[in-house]
């Protein structure tokens, strides 16, 4: 069966294991998936990521970050642009997280990037998902 949207498979097991207290996260790669996980691992949301080439299929093991008193990096993932509804942004329009606090990671012609890049370089495109 296949999945109809696979970015917010990812966010939703990234949501789950946080709030589980899990220490990592599995789900199936891909290439938009590594992408998200490198711009969540620079932002300082999660500690890193890698590939792993067990069984059949490739796998993408996220390693969350937790604070010293056990609280989670990542209290707020929400996933924007979905196939029943795309949402665009002009670079003018597009969204800043909690007042910057936060991260939009928006798809543009230059590759996907966070909100605050894609102003730097004057793009818009679609915006796939908050985190803060």
């Amino acid at each position: 069966m296949t999945m109809t949207d696979p970015i917010a498979d990812y966010l939703t097991r990234v949501r789950n294991s946080l709030a589980a207290g899990k220490d990592r996260c599995d789900v199936p790669a891909s290439r938009i998936k590594l992408e998200l996980s490198k711009i969540l691992q620079e932002e300082g949301f999660i500690r890193s990521f890698k590939v792993v080439d067990e069984g059949p299929r490739r796998t993408l093991r996220v390693y969350l970050r937790y604070s010293s008193e056990g609280e989670p990096a990542i209290h707020g993932l929400e996933r924007v642009s979905r196939p029943g509804r795309r949402v665009y942004r002009a670079v003018d329009d597009l969204p800043k997280v909690r007042g910057g606090i936060g991260v939009a990671v928006v798809s543009t012609s230059k590759g996907l990037m966070t909100d605050a890049r894609a102003r730097e370089l004057r793009l818009g495109g679609e915006v796939m998902c908050r985190v803060w």
